[in-house]
């Protein structure tokens, strides 16, 4: 069986890891900037590892969408004491497309 190769990377966003390809769409909490800092790339069967960042290496992003997310429910409840509340609340998110590994 031959080995399959691909392009990917390792970018820190808002805090956060995301694991990306070139045209992913992923969804991060609210950000402006599309800013991002590389930890990784994969491309074929050559891996570049920062410390902490991959030097020259770039993630292209391109913002697509602002939105709400889902409805988060949360409910707290205790037995035989009349006590029950319910709150909610609604995540800010932003679509992001990755465009190009580089």
């Amino acid at each position: 069986m031959g080995t399959i190769f691909m392009k990917y990377a390792v970018i820190r966003l808002s805090g956060k890891q995301y694991k990306v390809a070139e045209d992913d769409v992923i969804e991060v909490a609210k950000t402006e900037s599309s800013d991002c800092d590389v930890l990784l790339v994969v491309n074929d069967d050559k891996v570049d590892i920062g410390t902490p960042t991959v030097k020259g290496a770039k993630v292209k992003l391109e913002i697509l969408e602002q939105f709400k997310g889902v409805k988060l429910d949360i409910y707290k409840f205790k037995a035989k004491s009349r006590y029950r509340r319910h709150t909610g609340f609604r995540p800010q998110l932003t679509k992001i497309k990755v465009i190009e590994i580089s």
